[in-house]
Order: structure tokens, then C-alpha cells, then sequence
């Protein structure tokens, strides 16, 4: 059926109507920073200043997004809030540094966004994913860059945890977020065939209602934030989401720049992780597979042990590992198989056999000969001393069989994240859902 030209004229212009207008935002009245004082992205060791793209606040890229203000920084990108100028909406720009390597990465990072967008649409566990938006490349003085675009969130549960007095989420909310976690890695592992290999409270963030972000531009509006002028460009100083939400949204698994696809036949034994979130296997020199996201989340409960990591360093309020070796006063391999050790006994010697690394920090008897003694041995049980203390002894019991599901020596014998979805402490902690 073909509309007559009037009523299509009619029709958008009514939806032009509906767009937002581009907001003119104050150049004055800003409180201004000293040349000589580092800020943000220049107190990183490495910060090239001409590698980052100079934003400014206001700015409109791709005649839709329009800068409000600064999110965040880091040795990768910079991440601005910006509103949505056709959907009416505030998104989430991070513009990334210009470099072939960059390139490389952030392209890495976009096949597997389409990994995720080619899943089926019925799986629940893409629902606490951050998904992708839109991605576009601006080109800068020194180079081109790239940028996605994210819907925005509030508050990372590191974040929230420290919200909290005594630095602990509660348990019933501790286990609502890890369902979720499982769910969303259950979705990358059996259906989109990726490890996320980086998970952490950082990167587990809380969504809130549009009205976080509104308060965010009226604040910049209002009083707009602290600056400086350095060659040529503006260094703004970031803007913290404050303010509490009206509502509250679903917890997300955010940041895919390390996921890694693990359907492509290759043994992977490639370092990944953050150091002290690093499961055994990638210390060892072991192939790994998508169990180092479940040990992440119990040193962030550490990839599917991935996971079970993460859970001890935010129920806890402290970090199960730290790898701090004494003798170099810095992180170390051997320093945190240490630590294991303490926790979980002796590797298997069936793990040692599959072991590139092994001589490093075993004889051929499986004795650790690293250089530095083993700390005193402290199993699980003598760690949590929370529930212990409140007298909840099957709460303990079921929290404790928990975390061992997740923090075993052997990929192999650590449950899956869709086994944990299942899992006794889970289910009882999350009734009501």
C-alpha cells in the first residue's frame, strides 16, 4: 500500500517533533584545575594525552549523540554520558584511544557483541548482558577512533558494597546478583560460546530509571564540572551518578573487551584475568576453558570459578587472594598458588601433568619449590567467619558447599554456571523471585 506524499510529510515531521533539541551547556562558571595538577586519565602511569580523543561537554557526534559530561576514564577509553538526540534517551559513549592495537581489540570486542546479538532471543540470561547500542568512529588531531554505545548504568556492586558500612552486601542480595551473574554467563558459554575472562564487581553493574541520568545533566547545568586547559584540549574531571534511583533495574555483566571465543578448535592457554582473579589453570600454564569465569566469580566466585571468587571478595568484604609475594612485595604466580594452596590443599597431580608451568613451582614429586614458604593452611571453613558468627549453621553449610562447587583445583570438577543457577544456597536466597 503507498501513502500519499502529504501524510508521510505529516508523519515525519510529527515523529521529527518528538526528537530531542541538541541543550547548550554553560562555558563559564566551572570551577578550573591548575595545568600542573594531574587528573583523571593523566594520573595513568602510561597517559599519551594526544592518544585520547579531546571530548568536550556538548559536543554532538554522528548528528545524534551530544556529550553531557564525564562517567569515567581508563588506560583504554574514556566514558561520557551523552543523550540520544532521536530516541530521546541517554546512552553511554565510550570512545576508545587511537592505536593499531586498539583497533584490534576493539574489533575483537565488536564480533563478539555480534555473537551475542545472533542468540537466540528467548534465553534469559541475555537480559543481565549489556548489550551493544551502536558503534561509529570519529576521527581525532592524531588518528581515528572508535566508540560504542551502551545504555547507561548506575552503580558497579563494588560501588554499592562500599555504600555499605560494614563494606558487605547482604546475603539475600549477594545471591539475587550471582543468579543473575550465572544466568548471564550460562547465556555467553552455551550459547554464545565465550569466556568473559574479566569478571570482577567492577564490571557488574546496576541499572536504574531515567531519573539518575536527568539529575545528572541538570547538575552539569547547573554547576558544571571542574576543568582544564592543557595544549589545546580540555581534561574534565569526572561526575559521579550520586543520587539514588527511584527504581531500581536488573543487575548487568558489562565490559566483553577480553571476552575470548572458544568454539575456534585452539587450545587456549593465554594469560587472562586480572592477576589476583587468575584461576589455577592460567597460572599453571593449563588449558583453559569457560570454568575460568566460575572461579572468577568465587575470587569473583574466577570464569566459571571465575565467578566463585568474586563472591567471597564481595560477601566477605575482603579479597580471598591477595599474590602478594614478600620477597618482591608485588603480585607473583607463585605467591598466589600459595595462597591456593593454604585454602584448598595441594594440587592434584593430575592437574601438575597437564601443567606448561609446572617446573617453575613443582618438583617432579608435586612439591612446591618456588622459592618462598607456604602460608599457614586455612581452609574455607576457618575463612568465613560472617554466618559463623550470626549462628546461621545451615546457612553456613549451604554456603559453604556452594563455594567449594566453584573453587576447585580442576576446571573439570567445578560446577557450571548453569548448574549454580540450581545450586541449594541459590535457591534458598532467592525464593521469591
Amino acid at each position: 500500500m503507498a501513502f500519499p506524499k502529504p501524510f508521510l510529510h505529516r508523519t515525519i515531521r510529527k515523529f521529527a517533533s518528538r526528537a530531542w533539541k541538541p541543550l547548550v551547556f554553560p562555558s563559564t562558571g566551572f570551577a578550573r584545575i591548575r595545568p600542573e595538577q594531574r587528573v583523571d586519565e593523566e594520573t595513568i602511569p602510561q597517559y599519551v594525552a594526544s592518544d585520547y580523543y579531546p571530548v568536550r561537554v556538548g559536543d554532538v557526534f554522528q548528528d545524534r549523540y551530544q556529550v553531557v559530561g564525564k562517567l569515567g576514564y581508563g588506560t583504554t577509553s574514556t566514558v561520557w554520558l551523552a543523550r540520544d538526540l532521536s530516541a530521546c534517551r541517554h546512552v553511554a559513549l565510550k570512545v576508545f584511544l587511537h592505536s593499531e592495537a586498539m583497533w584490534n581489540k576493539v574489533d575483537a570486542e565488536l564480533n563478539i557483541y555480534k555473537r551475542v546479538a545472533r542468540a537466540p532471543d528467548d534465553c534469559i540470561g541475555r537480559f543481565f548482558i549489556r548489550p551493544l547500542l551502536d558503534d561509529f568512529n570519529i576521527d581525532g588531531p592524531m588518528g581515528r577512533h572508535q566508540c560504542l554505545v551502551h545504555q547507561p548504568l548506575w552503580k558497579s556492586v563494588h560501588d554499592l558494597r562500599h555504600c555499605n558500612p560494614v563494606r558487605r552486601l547482604p546475603e539475600v542480595m549477594m545471591a539475587n546478583l550471582l543468579l543473575r551473574i550465572f544466568l548471564a554467563l550460562d547465556f555467553l558459554h552455551t550459547e554464545c560460546h565465550v569466556a568473559h575472562t574479566d569478571i570482577k564487581e567492577h564490571n557488574m553493574l546496576i541499572g536504574a530509571d531515567s531519573s539518575i541520568f536527568h539529575s545528572f545533566e541538570e547538575e552539569e547545568l547547573a554547576q558544571p564540572c571542574p576543568r582544564k586547559e592543557v595544549d589545546g584540549r580540555t581534561i574534565y574531571e569526572y561526575r559521579e551518578l550520586n543520587n539514588f534511583p527511584k527504581e531500581y533495574g536488573q543487575p548487568a555483566l558489562c565490559d566483553l573487551g577480553s571476552a575470548v571465543a572458544l568454539d575456534d578448535g585452539v587450545e587456549h592457554r593465554e594469560d587472562i584475568q586480572p592477576n589476583i582473579y587468575r584461576a589455577p589453570e592460567v597460572i599453571l600454564g593449563v588449558p583453559w576453558s569457560y570454568s575460568v569465569d566460575v572461579w572468577n566469580v568465587g575470587e569473583q566466585a574466577l570464569a566459571d570459578e571465575a565467578c566463585a571468587l568474586q563472591i567471597w571478595d564481595a560477601f566477605e568484604g575482603e579479597s580471598l587472594f591477595s599474590g602478594r609475594d614478600p620477597e618482591h612485595k608485588k603480585y607473583r604466580g607463585r605467591a598466589h598458588l600459595a595462597e591456593m594452596m593454604a585454602l584448598l590443599g595441594p594440587p592434584p597431580a593430575s592437574l601438575l601433568a597437564r601443567a606448561n608451568h609446572r617446573a617453575k613451582f613443582f618438583d617432579e614429586a608435586g612439591n612446591f619449590h618456588a622459592g618462598i614458604p607456604l602460608p599457614e593452611s586455612k581452609p574455607l571453613e576457618q575463612r568465613e567467619t560472617t554466618l559463623a558468627g550470626d549462628g546461621k549453621t545451615e546457612d553456613r553449610e549451604l554456603f559453604l558447599r556452594f563455594m567449594r562447587k566453584m573453587l576447585q583445583w580442576e576446571p573439570e570438577k567445578r560446577s557450571s554456571a548453569r548448574e549454580l543457577v540450581e545450586d541449594e544456597w541459590i535457591v534458598k536466597n532467592t525464593m521469591d523471585e
